[in-house]
């Protein structure tokens, strides 16, 4: 099955996101279908004149001074904090009982706003009175954006700091986050976000082409809104708060609204019907699933690879050769550089595109949806090594990490967590070392031998011949768990949605505790050995059958 992606000369992104599914108000609509409250946020592309794009690079900049100034107050109550109790500890007292003895707040959004409110100079009323001497007062341009760029940029430098003492402590599921950052021009996204008073909207629509933002004016859509519209018109979607934030050469708009919907309790009878799918991610395939998107056509369940990086590099490739050539700081860099952005930005709206079409297949479609807890940062990491033990096959290495990023398997889970609940199917997720490959479908056989080179499984127990893609698919399908929670590692995460372990206690151990669930199927009598690729049935003059029997 081909998925098509967007072309080139429609980059406009006019998808919805859920950002918070917590239900704030419940009510029962009806048989399977319970009516509440979320936040839904619409994406659209704009098309500014010059004078809005000037205001919004001045909000920008002004959020990304905001962030920085309340984050530059954090670290010096930090490092504050930190000296003294270095002092205690030269004193001879325990670090310890040290860190426990030394009190310095770190001031947050009330703080750092009232402090600013006071120091602030006002470009409208000239410098510093006469007769007065001292360092020029800051931010004396404050009046020229609106003043929640700079509440918001507040709140994101509080959430930063929380986010990091929270991983710090164990206390966040997840990678571990680094200490907050400075955001530097040129190298930080260009955004910012602002809020309104929901009674007295300030952030409203202008018809289906328009949308009205505080300070800036109606800005033109590139997109239609009159989905957004017809909610507001009927009274189920508020406007909550605005993202306006700029990729490659476009600015976009994300309208976080809350939406009164009715969310489905259970799949429909056309969900029931087809049933579980288990999908295989890889880079052959973008996708293969157990059973197709039509019943009545096989090749659907084989979803190709496009390959977007692939086929932009020959552009990417030019494009990136004539920035190195130019000289820093010329206007023909900057000139080199937004072609750059520009088409990085269009494969990642190409990959976007894809992916939402085929999770909202996958969601509607079938009652429940099987994936694998794929560690997709290890299977991506480098085989570089180190100077005492170098790495081997590294260009190789990297061009496949380059697929898999490409294929972005772990966009793919994230879209499917939330669409599952929008359209009542549900997840299901397989235990990351599960040999789902290696494991036959039919008989439950294993070949530990099979490599990335052999393309087709071939079990010598009860001579099933069959893609090796498609096999795993089945495995998925038949052995996946539901969870009703993300599956998230992290320091302060030691299970999986199982509540088992995420490592199995050896390698080499023939069944995996992990897996919390009985072998049903009988014993091999044959010892595992390498599929012999000489007898096996190829597929490709078959037309990807689901399965075959010699």
């Amino acid at each position: 099955m081909q998925v098509n992606g967007a072309g080139q000369d429609r980059l406009s992104v006019a998808a919805s996101t859920v950002l918070n599914v917590a239900a704030t108000k419940a009510s029962w609509m009806g048989v399977g279908e319970l009516r509440q409250e979320v936040l839904r946020a619409f994406k659209f592309a704009l098309d500014p004149t010059s004078a809005q794009m000037e205001a919004f690079t001045r909000h920008a900049g002004a959020a990304r001074w905001a962030f920085n100034h309340a984050l530059g107050m954090k670290v010096a109550a930090h490092q504050q904090w930190r000296r003294e109790v270095q002092t205690l500890v030269d004193q001879g007292v325990p670090e310890p009982e040290a860190r426990k003895k030394v009190r310095v707040p770190v001031p947050t959004k009330p703080v750092i706003q009232k402090h600013l409110n006071q120091i602030k100079g006002d470009s409208r009323t000239g410098g510093l009175p006469d007769g007065v001497y001292g360092p020029e007062r800051p931010c004396p341009w404050w009046h020229e954006v609106n003043t929640y760029a700079f509440q918001s940029a507040f709140t994101d430098a509080d959430r930063a700091w929380k986010n990091w003492l929270d991983s710090l402590r164990g206390a966040r599921a997840g990678r571990r986050v680094g200490y907050p950052r400075f955001k530097k021009k040129g190298r930080s996204p260009e955004a910012f976000r602002l809020h309104h008073d929901v009674k007295r909207p300030g952030i409203r629509l202008g018809g289906y082409r328009r949308l009205l933002l505080p300070r800036i004016g109606s800005v033109r859509l590139h997109d239609s809104a009159k989905r957004m519209a017809h909610l507001i018109s009927r009274g189920e979607a508020v406007v909550q708060s605005v993202t306006v934030s700029r990729a490659g050469h476009r600015w976009y708009a994300s309208v976080l609204c809350k939406i009164t919907t009715e969310l489905p309790e259970r799949p429909t009878r056309r969900q029931r019907e087809r049933g579980r799918v288990g999908v295989d991610l890889g880079v052959k395939h973008l996708a293969v699933l157990s059973q197709p998107f039509e019943p009545d056509d096989v090749a659907t369940a084989f979803v190709a690879n496009p390959r977007h990086v692939r086929k932009a590099e020959h552009r990417l490739v030019k494009a990136q050769r004539a920035l190195s050539r130019r000289e820093k700081g010329s206007a023909r860099r900057e000139k080199a550089r937004r072609r750059v952005a520009r088409l990085h930005h269009e494969v990642a709206v190409r990959r976007s595109t894809v992916l939402h079409a085929m999770t909202k297949q996958l969601a509607t479609r079938f009652a429940e949806v099987a994936i694998e807890d794929l560690n997709v940062a290890g299977m991506t990491r480098s085989a570089r090594g180190t100077i005492d033990k170098p790495g081997r096959r590294v260009r190789q290495k990297a061009g496949l990490n380059r697929a898999i990023l490409d294929a972005a398997p772990g966009e793919l889970r994230r879209q499917l967590t939330y669409k599952t609940c929008w359209y009542g199917s549900t997840l299901a997720v397989l235990d990351r070392w599960w040999p789902s490959s290696k494991t036959c479908s039919a008989c439950g056989w294993q070949n530990p031998r099979l490599t990335l080179a052999d393309r087709t499984f071939h079990c010598t127990n009860c001579t099933l011949t069959i893609d090796r893609d498609l096999n795993a698919a089945r495995n998925i399908a038949a052995h996946a768990v539901p969870v009703d929670r993300p599956v998230a590692p992290g320091r302060g995460e030691t299970q999986n949605a199982r509540g088992a372990p995420i490592r199995p206690p050896s390698p080499r151990a023939g069944r995996q505790e992990a897996m919390k669930r009985e072998d049903t199927s009988p014993p091999g009598p044959v010892p595992p050995q390498r599929s012999d690729p000489l007898t096996l049935f190829t597929l490709h003059d078959i037309g990807h059958q689901t399965a075959k029997r010699p």
